[in-house]
């Protein structure tokens, strides 16, 4: 089955180390997205540049003919596409272009675009697919989410989702649930993604409405004051630990192994990393020993444990040591991944960006 069949992925072909070569025909798929596409209002100099892109994706176009362009943000538009399209052909690969992205420092390309690149190269390299929930976790390295807590669980929505119909009827208690953490879960709207339907997410043509369970262990009371703790079998956090190890594996060509861990008890923690914003300054916060504040640390959602298969490709200091992750939602329980820290700052021992 070809799951994300809209991220341009036919467009692509594969070169000799499973990297993603630019075509023509992808270069028409962005220039076909609603950034590009004319509208009823496009001027003769518009339709002529994208009919001219159209036929010849890669052909130069003087600065004149987009100074022709009327309108501002179409002009702007073709301008943003046009460096993209140059700077995506010169890296050989789409990969080689994502890596140098972020190696430069500076990102100056539309976040749509990130997330675009992110999906497609998700999609390349999670071919065959045969599990519905590490699709659902793949996800989330390219659409924000929603967090939720709920009776002792932790869910991931998709944002877009839940902020078109968050006012709206049926997915309103959805929204609320999900932006207040109060409203009571309705399996009929909620699709909590699990073995019971799993096959739904392949059926559906609306992937983006099933939840993910992020929730690390289950918690029993159990009598004389005793409490269980179990360990989520299917919890989601194992899937996205799966789709790391690949992510890894495919840009850097060093394969490690990542589980999702409940805590850090290791008075020898050399390294880690967060996988968002707000993960990253707590785990700084947290290995120089400052204090954190009860509200900051009820957001972190998981941490993970990442160990390389041969400590010979890590730095020599911190060679066999494991690299700790953490996966953190902001205030308001907006969760965005990062992905591309993983590709600057695991400590390799040498590495070298590749085309």
């Amino acid at each position: 089955m070809d799951f994300w069949p809209a991220c341009g992925f036919q467009q692509l072909r594969r070169n000799a180390r499973g990297w993603l070569e630019v075509t023509p025909d992808y270069l028409r798929w962005f220039l076909k997205r609603p950034e590009l596409t004319l509208v009823p209002e496009s001027c003769p100099a518009e339709i002529r540049l994208h009919k001219t892109l159209l036929a010849a994706p890669t052909a130069a176009v003087p600065a004149a003919d987009l100074q022709r362009i009327q309108d501002a943000d179409a002009r702007h538009n073709y301008q943003v596409f046009l460096s993209f399209r140059d700077r995506l052909l010169a890296s050989g690969s789409v990969e080689g272009f994502y890596q140098r992205l972020f190696a430069q420092g500076s990102v100056d390309i539309p976040p749509a675009f990130i997330d675009l690149l992110t999906q497609v190269i998700l999609r390349n390299l999670l071919e065959p697919a045969d599990e519905a929930q590490v699709l659902r976790a793949a996800e989330m390295l390219f659409r924000p989410q929603r967090i939720a807590l709920q009776e002792g669980r932790v869910l991931a929505a998709d944002r877009a989702v839940v902020d078109l119909h968050g006012q709206t009827g049926g997915l309103g208690e959805l929204g609320r649930l999900l932006l207040e953490s109060q409203a009571n879960l309705r399996s009929a709207e909620l699709h909590i993604l699990g073995a019971g339907n799993s096959d739904k997410y392949w059926e559906s043509s609306e992937r983006h409405h099933f939840l993910l369970d992020l929730t690390h262990e289950f918690t029993q009371e159990l009598s004389h004051g005793l409490t269980l703790r179990l360990a989520h079998a299917r919890s989601g956090l194992k899937a996205l630990a799966q789709v790391l190890e690949l992510w890894v594996e495919h840009f850097l060509g060093v394969k490690v192994s990542i589980q999702p861990e409940s805590r850090i008890d290791d008075p020898d923690w050399r390294w880690h990393l967060g996988l968002d914003p707000d993960s990253s300054a707590l785990l700084n916060d947290l290995f120089e020993d400052r204090p954190v504040a009860p509200e900051r640390m009820r957001r972190l959602i998981s941490l993970f444990r990442l160990d390389f298969a041969n400590p010979a490709e890590m730095r020599a200091d911190v060679a066999g040591k494991p690299v700790y992750l953490g996966l953190c939602m902001t205030a308001d329980h907006t969760l965005k991944l990062k992905p591309q820290n993983l590709l600057l700052n695991l400590p390799l021992a040498h590495h070298e960006p590749q085309r």
